[in-house]
C-alpha cells in the first residue's frame, strides 16, 4: 500500500474539495506523460491505480522478436521469457516499467501536470461553491481597499465590491462582518471572480427572507422593492394566508425584525407597506406617511393624479422628492401630487362631482352605479327602495291617530248594522 500517497489524496480531498477519483486520474495521466517524455512515445503504455491502495503499475506491451530495432516497442525473446517462459517470437510481452527509471525532465513534467491538474480542479470546484451563491446574501469580511474598491473575504475567495456599489457615505472599517448581495461570479483563468453589492434593493429581500420566517416559508410574499441605498427603502408584502398580517409579520413586536435589518442596513428605513392589486389602493399606500384624499389612476398611461390634503403636501412629496419618487418606481406608476387647494383652483374637484354622487345614505358612489342598480331592480323586479322608510323611526303620534280611526270606523258599521236590523222588524 502507498500510505503517503493516499494520505496526500485524503488531504486534497478533505481542504481542496477536489474528489480523489479526479487527483488519480492527474496521476495517471502525469505518468503517461513521463513515459512520452521519457521514451519519445506512450501509445503501448497503460497505467492502473488501485484507489484503495494507491498503489500503480505502469505497464508497456512490448512485440517478443529476434533482433530488437526499437527498444521501447520491442523486446528480445531472452529477455521476454525472463518475464514469461511460455512466451515466443510474435507475442506480446507485458513488461512493467518503474516510474524511479524515469529521467529528471520526465518527473518534473509529470509533478507539473499533477500540480496543474489540482489548480484547475481547485478553480473549478471554488467556481461551482460560489455560483450556487449568486444572487443571495452572503457575510464577509472587510480585508482593505483598493484604490476606492473594497476586497471582501467570503472564506476561501475574496470579493470585490466596487465603488459603485458601495452606499454612499458608508465607510468599511477592516475586519469588519458585513453583509453582501452575490451580483456575479465569473470563471477567469485566475480563479473565479466574485463581484458583490451593498446597494442592490435584492439585498434588502433577502434580508427579510432571513429575519422573517413567514417569508421564508412564503406565506408572506414581497411583491415589490423601490430602494434608495443609505437613505430609505419601501417594500410591498402581501399575505397568503388571511389570519397572518403581512406588515406586522415584517415589522415583529415593537418594530424588532425591521429593526434589525436597518441595522444591518447602517440606520437606512425601512418602509413596509400592504400590496394591493388595485392601483389606486397601492398608490395610496406606497405613499405613506402621508394621508390622501383622492387617487385618480389612468392604467393606459401608467398614470395617476393624487391629492392630499394642504398640510400633508411636503410630507407626500417627501425631502427632494424622495417619497414620491420611490412610491412611483414602487407602483410603476407616473405620480403627480397635488393639494386640496390646487386641485379646487384647477376644477379637479368639480370633475370629480361629475363623475360622483351622493347615495340615499351620502356616500359618494360613481354614476354608473345608479344606472346599474336600476336594471338590476329592472330585471328582478324588486320594487324600489324608499330612503325615508329605511331611514326614518316610525312615528307613535301617527301610529296612535290611525289605531284611533279603526276603532271607530269599526265603531260605526256595529251601530249601522243594529239600526237595519230594528228596520226590518
Amino acid at each position: 500500500m502507498n500510505t503517503e500517497l493516499l494520505e496526500a489524496l485524503n488531504i486534497l480531498e478533505r481542504e481542496k474539495n477536489i474528489s480523489k477519483d479526479t487527483l488519480l486520474e492527474a496521476i495517471q495521466q502525469s505518468l503517461l506523460s513521463a513515459c512520452k517524455k521519457n521514451f519519445g512515445t506512450a501509445d503501448n503504455v497503460t497505467v492502473s491505480i488501485d484507489p484503495d491502495t494507491c498503489d500503480y503499475h505502469i505497464i508497456a506491451k512490448k512485440e517478443v522478436v529476434e533482433n530488437v530495432d526499437s527498444p521501447v516497442e520491442q523486446i528480445s525473446l531472452e529477455d521476454a521469457q525472463k518475464i514469461d517462459s511460455s512466451l515466443q517470437l510474435g507475442d506480446i510481452a507485458s513488461v512493467e516499467i518503474q516510474s524511479r527509471d524515469f529521467k529528471r525532465i520526465a518527473t518534473h513534467d509529470a509533478k507539473n501536470v499533477i500540480l496543474q491538474k489540482i489548480r484547475e480542479e481547485e478553480r473549478r470546484s471554488l467556481y461551482n461553491q460560489y455560483f450556487e451563491k449568486e444572487h443571495d446574501v452572503v457575510t464577509g469580511v472587510v480585508q482593505r481597499y483598493i484604490g476606492r474598491n473594497v476586497s471582501i473575504n467570503l472564506g476561501k475567495i475574496d470579493a470585490l465590491l466596487t465603488e459603485n456599489e458601495m452606499v454612499r457615505g458608508e465607510t468599511l472599517k477592516q475586519n469588519e462582518r458585513v453583509k453582501v448581495y452575490v451580483l456575479e461570479v465569473r470563471d477567469t483563468p485566475k480563479g473565479p471572480k466574485v463581484l458583490v453589492s451593498r446597494t442592490h434593493p435584492e439585498l434588502v429581500k433577502r434580508l427579510f427572507e432571513e429575519e422573517v420566517a413567514e417569508v421564508r416559508e412564503g406565506i408572506i410574499e414581497i411583491k415589490a422593492i423601490a430602494r434608495e441605498a443609505g437613505s430609505r427603502t419601501k417594500i410591498a408584502v402581501w399575505s397568503n394566508d388571511p389570519d397572518v398580517d403581512a406588515v406586522g409579520a415584517c415589522v415583529g413586536v415593537n418594530g424588532s425584525r425591521v429593526n434589525t435589518i436597518v441595522s444591518e442596513l447602517n440606520g437606512e428605513k425601512v418602509d413596509v407597506i400592504n400590496w394591493d392589486e388595485n392601483q389606486a389602493y397601492l398608490i395610496e399606500n406606497a405613499l405613506s406617511p402621508a394621508k390622501v384624499i383622492s387617487v385618480m389612476v389612468d392604467p393606459d398611461e401608467k398614470s395617476a393624479l393624487v391629492i392630499v390634503p394642504d398640510y400633508q403636501l411636503s410630507l407626500a412629496i417627501g425631502r427632494e422628492g424622495q417619497n414620491a419618487r420611490l412610491a412611483a418606481h414602487l407602483t410603476q406608476y407616473k405620480i403627480d401630487i397635488k393639494s386640496e387647494t390646487q386641485a379646487r383652483e384647477e376644477g379637479i374637484f368639480e370633475e370629480l362631482e361629475q363623475n360622483y354622487e351622493e347615495d340615499e345614505y351620502g356616500e359618494l358612489k360613481e354614476k354608473d352605479s345608479f344606472e346599474e342598480e336600476e336594471d338590476f331592480r329592472e330585471e328582478t323586479g324588486l320594487p324600489e327602495e324608499d330612503p325615508e322608510a329605511v331611514s326614518e323611526e316610525p312615528d307613535v303620534e301617527e301610529e296612535e291617530a290611525s289605531v284611533e280611526e279603526t276603532a271607530a270606523e269599526e265603531d260605526a258599521s256595529v251601530e249601522e248594522a243594529a239600526a237595519e236590523e230594528d228596520a226590518e222588524q
